[in-house]
């Protein structure tokens, strides 16, 4: 093997024997949009299919050990639930990953969640913050992550000041809750479902809450919820720079947060983002979250997990490949056009023939869609499930 390939090889093997990238337990389920949900027969409809999936996933891709769980979804009991889910974990081989707290959908929740006026709202969601940290504590989940759907429609209908006060309340409570290995990942949204203001916009809100929250809150970038143009990798550079990057929920999208799947888009801005953190000091990028935030309405749910996973495991591939040393010295001399082609060429090298040799190396299959097709797993599952997803009309996950 020539030396140049030898030396490519050896960066990818070690790169992707270091990552993880976690898949969505409502990634698998039936799912639609504001107008509709479309039923796939083969779609989970219990939590133990989706443990099923989830394993699935990880069997054909060795990259996803862990499931992320949405607590009303995957555990309506709370805490009661969680012996069910430590059976699952033992039958399925993988493991609770972050914990989801479910702060929208109540119908409490009209007017905001932890930014409502009421008091007794805020501290039902507090209420289920907490369930949601002894969950976690119990699994032995290290991430609880919020993502909070409040905010108003209307100018002049609600204090936006009051509201930071509350958020700040509310989450400085949740984090006092947290076991010293835990950590509160805060999201951000830009707009939807509130479209006048929404109570933590953007990364900077989610920086400040995290801050006055405590040293265990990070901020969790979902590379979906951004405006037309915005540079997450800068942000990325930025979270990095301050040691407040707590993990990812990738996706993709075209206009809005679309949910379309990891890189179908804009692959070259996944791979910006990754070399971001692969050029990193390794004390920065030591406990990143990769994780996966899809909805498949249209694609096949066991398919598209395992395309974005792949996918995801190609472009950090790619990503690892960047000569740093080489880019940072022209970088240095500003000689942009050789800079630029350094960085370019790592995304343009087709790396799958080495991703493919790390497979069989490790045991797994060369093509896990292909190795997906020929097990017959969706075709058994679409029979075995056909007849509740026929008459599932009402249940989002």
């Amino acid at each position: 093997m020539p030396a140049n390939r030898l030396r490519d090889a050896e960066r990818v093997w070690t790169a992707l024997d270091g990552f993880q990238i976690e898949v969505p337990s409502w990634g698998f389920a039936n799912t639609g949009t504001r107008f509709g949900k479309f039923v796939q027969s083969g779609a989970a409809t219990t939590i133990d299919e989706k443990f099923a999936d989830a394993a699935q996933v990880n069997a054909l891709t060795g990259a996803s050990p862990t499931v992320a769980l949405h607590v009303l979804w995957d555990l309506p009991e709370g805490v009661a639930d969680v012996p069910a889910i430590q059976a699952l974990e033992k039958k399925y081989g993988v493991k609770s990953g972050s914990i989801n707290p479910n702060l929208f959908q109540d119908a409490e929740y009209k007017y905001g969640s932890i930014a409502n006026p009421s008091p007794e709202i805020r501290a039902m969601a507090l209420g289920h913050l907490l369930d949601s940290v002894e969950i976690g504590k119990q699994l032995g989940s290290r991430d609880v992550s919020l993502w909070i759907a409040d905010g108003s429609n209307y100018p002049g209908t609600q204090s936006i000041r009051n509201r930071i006060g509350w958020m700040e309340e509310v989450l400085g409570a949740t984090h006092a809750a947290l076991a010293d290995d835990q950590r509160m990942l805060v999201e951000y949204k830009p707009f939807e479902p509130a479209f006048y203001h929404t109570d933590i916009a953007d990364w900077g809100m989610a920086l400040e809450l995290s801050r006055r929250a405590g040293p265990r809150a990070k901020v969790l970038v979902d590379t979906g919820h951004h405006y037309q143009g915005t540079n997450i990798e800068q942000i990325v550079a930025w979270l990095l720079h301050l040691g407040a990057l707590g993990g990812f929920h990738f996706n993709d999208r075209k206009y809005a947060d679309d949910d379309l799947t990891l890189g179908s888009i804009d692959p070259y801005q996944v791979f910006r983002i990754f070399h971001e953190i692969l050029s990193a000091g390794k004390d920065e990028q030591t406990g990143i979250a990769f994780m996966i935030d899809q909805s498949h309405n249209l694609k096949g749910k066991v398919e598209a997990m395992i395309q974005s996973v792949v996918t995801a495991q190609e472009l950090y591939a790619k990503a690892a490949l960047v000569d740093h040393a080489t880019l940072a010295e022209l970088q240095q001399q500003c000689r942009l056009v050789e800079a630029e082609e350094c960085f370019r060429s790592a995304f343009w090298q087709d790396v799958r023939p080495i991703v493919r040799d790390w497979r069989e190396a490790r045991g797994l299959p060369a093509d896990p869609l292909k190795a997906l097709a020929e097990s017959g797993y969706v075709e058994r599952i679409s029979q075995e499930r056909g007849s509740k997803n026929a008459r599932s009309v009402s249940s989002y996950a």
